[in-house]
């Protein structure tokens, strides 16, 4: 056989959870909910993606947006969508579901007639299915005839062709029509017909994984060594039982009379806070050492630490570790129980899971809004309408290619915001317009005016601020500044900080850097920065210097402009461009100054207005180049 292309294929549920956000609730008092991709298999394909796996999933979603969203998330994390079947006759699977306390969760599969439990055999493809090294079949898939004859079908292609196949027992009574609606979380319900289903499963198996009940079921057994001893006697597989905060235990040979005989991973000792897609976790852990020829310990000890993220956060998928935070854990462990008040952690969790990555970024600005508001004069209800305009000009020179976007404010440009091509990046200005100290428009409370911004519109905060200045001016400025990039990490947006030091004090090719050593040892990581140029290459390696120092994942730099004219813009970028940081631009008055002084004197028309503002722009870009 040739080589796999895929290391792993898993198959079965797909879903969108619905997480309720308020946390000691119960279901029917829930405000608010959080949405991310669900259902074992698509956990475990995002999981082992974000463990470095090269995985695929074969499921079916709706012809809607439940299921658009399912597709597009799972894309965003790497995984190969190759195997995802879109049927328009059935909705996309819903779960809602609740923390009420710890290990309780009560939650609502809303599943009836739902796309994933139509898949068939016409969904298993042979050359898909012999792509890949292993693949991954669920206990819910054998519940129906129709997805459990595609699931035999893919073991009956992955063993001709010399593949693993592993087996997640993934048992949930509710889904087998053994619980009612309401009893979404109940774990076991013992079931002869379950049994007599999955059993004949296990003798293909490479790799079967199940919690103590799983196994019991899968078994058909009431006693746990028992039921270890029954699988045994019909297949050689690594056996890895789940024991929860116990860790796991991996048999790979006989079945001694001793449940302990067995091989055990380090466990990790950490706060219970939502049960909830841990399983999944954990497997994304153990295949990624599986796979790759770790020991069995090894590959225990992995499951155990995503096993420990995952009930340590609140959602399913979203809060699996990347490879570089699983990493930095294993090596250096965290001082707390409850993962997720890991600062360190949660920087790289948030630095290595983001939405969408930007290499290269050239922008345009027109969040200026006491300059554009000096130039509009009595006639500030027009500013909308300009803004429109500048929107278009942008979307003209991008022409639908990737790594452009606008830096767009709330006051004038809501409009504006409307019109965005949706594959822009967008940043919205939070500041009061030249305030030192720093603070905020609109309201203080930052966090809460976030919720309403899409989950891809970056926060921009300007900040005037030079390292020397008076430490009272910069504590009160460091406070606000704190306060966005929380916010920020709490409500999931991204965020950029603007400094201008030359406009405050003295300014040489030391300043830029020494003022974001300051932002940095003050415990901020900005995703974005916006500087202005810099006197020399220098300069730029200091700030490289700096930045790679404190936070190698950070997104990087875009220049401003300060109005300057195009040639000195051209010069500051050539010396820009030296620098491993600098991703691009997000350049304003140079491109709208003066079409606004034209158009707002009734000298342009808006046809004109654009096309001039494109022009301007589009040379900014071929200066920057590609």
């Amino acid at each position: 056989m040739p080589e796999a292309k895929l290391d792993v294929i898993t198959i079965g549920r797909s879903s969108v959870d619905l997480y309720g956000q308020q946390i000691g609730s119960r279901l029917e008092d829930i405000g608010s909910f959080a949405k991310s991709v669900g259902g074992c298999p698509a956990n475990i394909a995002v999981g082992t993606a974000r463990l470095g796996l090269k995985s695929a999933l074969i499921t079916r979603v709706g012809a809607e947006q439940m299921g658009g969203f399912i597709k597009e998330q799972l894309g965003r994390e790497g995984v190969d969508t190759t195997g995802i079947a879109t049927d328009d006759k059935r909705l996309t699977a819903l779960v809602l579901l609740a923390v009420e306390a710890e290990g309780v969760s009560p939650m609502i599969f809303v599943r009836t007639d739902c796309a994933d439990m139509a898949l068939d055999e016409a969904d298993i493809d042979a050359d898909f299915i012999r792509s890949a090294s292993a693949i991954v079949v669920t206990g819910t898939h054998f519940s129906t005839p129709n997805a459990e004859a595609a699931q035999l079908k893919a073991i009956r292609i992955a063993k001709a062709a010399g593949r693993k196949v592993v087996f997640d027992i993934d048992y949930r009574p509710n889904l087998w029509g053994l619980a009612g609606h309401a009893a979404g979380f109940e774990r076991y319900v013992k079931s002869d017909y379950v049994s007599a289903k999955m059993r004949p499963v296990l003798a293909d198996c490479d790799l079967i994984v199940g919690t103590e009940e799983e196994v019991l079921v899968a078994a058909g057994e009431s006693d746990l060594l028992e039921a270890l001893k029954a699988i045994r006697a019909v297949t050689d597989a690594t056996v890895v039982l789940k024991r929860g905060a116990k860790g796991c235990i991996v048999y790979d040979g006989p079945i001694g009379d001793d449940l302990e005989q067995g091989i055990v991973g380090q466990g990790f000792p950490i706060e219970i806070y939502n049960v909830l897609g841990a399983g999944d976790a954990f497997m994304s852990g153990f295949l990624r050492g599986w796979l790759k020829g770790e020991s069995h310990q090894t590959s225990a000890t992995w499951a155990n630490a995503c096993g420990a993220f995952a009930v340590s956060r609140l959602l399913c998928a979203p809060e699996y570790p990347s490879w570089t935070e699983l990493d930095y854990f294993l090596k250096h462990g965290s001082k707390f129980k409850a993962l997720r008040k890991d600062e360190q952690l949660n920087h790289l969790h948030w630095a290595t899971t983001r939405r969408q990555h930007w290499p290269r970024l050239t922008a345009f600005a027109i969040d200026h809004r006491k300059q554009i508001e000096d130039i509009a004069g009595a006639q500030t209800d027009r500013i909308p309408a300009f803004e429109v305009l500048a929107v278009k000009a942008a979307a003209q020179v991008a022409d639908g290619r990737p790594g452009f976007g606008m830096l767009l404010d709330d006051k004038w440009g809501r409009d504006a915001l409307f019109e965005v091509p949706k594959n822009f990046w967008i940043a919205r200005p939070v500041e009061l317009p030249g305030s030192i100290p720093l603070e905020f428009e609109f309201s203080q409370d930052i966090g809460s005016r976030l919720v309403d911004w899409p989950v891809d519109h970056a926060l921009k905060v300007l900040c005037f601020w030079h390292p020397d200045d008076p430490s009272g001016i910069n504590a009160r400025q460091l406070e606000k500044l704190r306060t966005a990039h929380e916010a920020c990490r709490k409500v999931g947006r991204d965020i950029l900080i603007e400094i201008i030091p030359s406009k405050v004090g003295p300014f040489d090719d030391s300043t830029t850097a020494r003022a974001l050593g300051q932002l940095y040892a003050a415990g901020l990581k900005p995703d974005w920065w916006k500087l202005e140029s810099q006197p020399s290459a220098a300069a730029w390696a200091a700030v490289d210097a700096v930045i790679e120092a404190n936070d190698p994942l950070c997104r990087g730099v875009v220049l401003l402009g300060l109005d300057a004219p195009q040639d000195e813009l051209a010069r500051g970028f050539a010396i820009a461009r030296s620098a491993r940081t600098v991703r691009g631009f997000a350049v304003g008055r140079t491109i709208f100054g003066e079409a606004a002084k034209a158009w707002f004197a009734g000298g342009m028309t808006d046809e004109q207005a654009i096309a001039d503002m494109a022009s301007r722009f589009a040379a900014l870009v071929g200066i920057w180049g590609e």
